[in-house]
């Protein structure tokens, strides 16, 4: 059980609109789960999908499904997830409720308030970033100074994200808080040396936020490299990737992994990772290639810059720019010591900094100012 000085909540309920894709937001709550649970606090998670979290997660946790809990916007559909998740509020009787994921947020602060249960959102990313059509910038900020009235507090992954959320006056500078992600620990990988060709690795879903198509530009322009390059994720707009890979004939240098759990051990055994994303809020995938010692080269989006140190740790470039992406990534060739050094810089960075341990620490304070 619980000390007294750890005072977590004595149950937690989490709420993520899917289950059935791993993705950021789906393993911080797998990583939140898994440390309560081993202090003995009750948890669950509820979902409008199962699937792979639901593995993850195994037997020992309950897991709720709310089928009308879906991504896109249904009035309809909303109410009815509104009461399917008001049932598993009742069953579960949670002390507080903690939501991840925009639909998930709109859905669980509702239901909380109704139910009178302490409820906090955690924005892995507001949906009114820079790179989100104007159009639904609008229509997800104007909910949000409502949903945001329901909240105990709003969790921020990054600094851009609260200036953000206090730019649009969703609440005061104590009830917006920054807590930013958290890897859990992995001893630092053996790099002897560099692999020959150039070992590159992307781990994100192949969806309209990433941005694979600058990547692939990029690489076109270093074809007489030596590289290979690995994609992990699935996604909508997979197979549109697949087939501009097969068209300029390079199934032999590109590889699609898809959805896997073996992603660290993929990063220890690559040389650069790269993220091309049009908008972000804090890529627990960038912390999780500075823990595998590799450096990073990534699109200036969201809170980026909090994590990589131009120079140091990795390249930022801005998005939408493949000469400057593939300008980045020529580096490795022209100082072959080049990744071994930010490398290291970035897993002393994410020791430092961004740690799970840190984050939990935080995230347990959080819930604590939640629940007075």
């Amino acid at each position: 059980m619980p000390t007294e000085n750890q005072n977590s909540p004595r149950s937690l309920l989490f709420v993520i609109t899917r289950g059935d894709s791993i993705g950021g937001a789906q393993i911080h709550v797998r990583d939140l789960c898994r440390r309560l649970v081993s202090e003995g606090v009750r948890v669950a998670v509820a979902s409008g999908t199962a699937g792979a979290l639901q593995d993850e997660l195994g037997p020992s946790i309950p897991y709720f499904l709310v089928p009308s809990l879906k991504r896109s916007i249904n009035p309809l559909a909303d109410v009815f997830a509104i009461s399917e998740l008001g049932r598993v509020l009742r069953k579960f009787q949670p002390e507080l409720v903690s939501a991840h994921t925009a639909k998930a947020g709109l859905v669980a602060r509702v239901a909380a308030f109704l139910h009178r249960i302490p409820v906090l959102f955690t924005a892995h990313g507001w949906q009114f970033a820079e790179g989100i059509p104007a159009w639904q910038k609008l229509a997800v900020l104007a909910l949000e100074v409502v949903l945001a009235r329901l909240s105990r507090r709003l969790i921020c992954v990054s600094a851009y994200d609260r200036d953000l959320a206090l730019k649009a006056r969703l609440g005061t500078p104590t009830k917006i808080v920054l807590v930013h992600n958290g890897m859990p620990w992995r001893d630092a990988p053996a790099r002897l040396t560099d692999h020959k060709p150039l070992a590159l690795i992307m781990t994100a879903r192949f969806q309209p936020q990433k941005d694979h198509e600058t990547l692939l530009a990029a690489l076109k322009q270093l074809e007489s490299y030596p590289w290979t390059l690995q994609l992990v994720g699935d996604g909508p707009l997979l197979e549109a990737v697949r087939q501009k890979v097969r068209a300029w004939g390079w199934d032999n240098r590109v590889f699609f992994a898809g959805q896997v759990m073996d992603v660290p051990q993929r990063l220890e055994a690559s040389d650069v990772f790269v993220l091309a994303s049009l908008w972000e809020g804090f890529p627990r995938s960038i912390l999780e290639a500075m823990r595998a010692s590799l450096p990073v080269v990534c699109s200036e989006v969201g809170g980026v810059r909090e994590a990589v140190v131009e120079g140091e740790t990795g390249w930022i470039v801005p998005p939408r720019d493949p000469e400057a992406l593939a300008k980045a990534l020529r580096t490795f060739w022209e100082d072959p010591a080049l990744g071994q050094r930010q490398g290291q810089a970035g897993r002393k960075r994410y020791e430092a900094e961004f740690t799970f341990d840190a984050m939990f620490a935080k995230t347990r304070r959080v819930w604590q100012q939640a629940l007075k």
